[in-house]
């Protein structure tokens, strides 16, 4: 599976602070066998997000976009509203299993806004920034994340599990 990381972190994109969120996203997909196609920081940026998440969908083509930062409630989190922009279809039984999962380890979890969709074939994640929510929820979003990509290439297997 082909990926991007893409961090949206005004601190993190001035160097202020460095990227624990994306370097574990990073080690997480290549423990998959995934193939980290490109990774990059963002400032909380509505248009620049939209564009670089555009720009990942229609020329590199990725199979999986993971967003880390800016699904929040704060003024400067538009991580969702730049990736609805881009979706073209909402997976919103995966962005409840996310925040789910954090749930069960803290109630701010239920201030996450973050989205999942798809953009051509291409699947988009929204995660939390923060590194301990993502080593919480990636090992239980691996097969998902697996089956969605292989879904949205256009696998015709049944998705029922026997």
């Amino acid at each position: 599976m082909r990926c991007g990381i893409l961090t949206l972190s005004d601190k993190g994109a001035k160097g202020e602070r460095e990227d624990l969120s994306g370097k574990y996203l990073i080690e997480f997909a290549k423990a998959q066998g995934w193939k980290v196609e490109t990774y990059k920081i963002l400032p909380d940026d509505e248009e620049e997000i939209s564009k670089t998440l555009f720009n990942w969908c229609e020329n590199l083509k990725l199979d999986l976009i993971l967003t880390t930062g800016g699904t929040g409630v704060h003024p400067r989190d538009v991580t969702p509203e730049a990736t609805k922009r881009v979706i073209e279809k909402e997976i919103p039984g995966l962005a409840e299993f996310i925040r789910y999962i954090s749930f069960s380890k803290t109630p701010m979890a239920s201030l996450s806004r973050g989205l999942a969709g798809v953009k051509g074939q291409t699947l988009i994640i929204n995660l939390p920034g923060s590194p301990k929510a993502l080593q919480e929820i990636m090992p239980s979003l691996k097969e998902v994340l697996e089956h969605a990509v292989s879904k949205i290439k256009g696998d015709p297997s049944e998705c029922a599990r026997n």
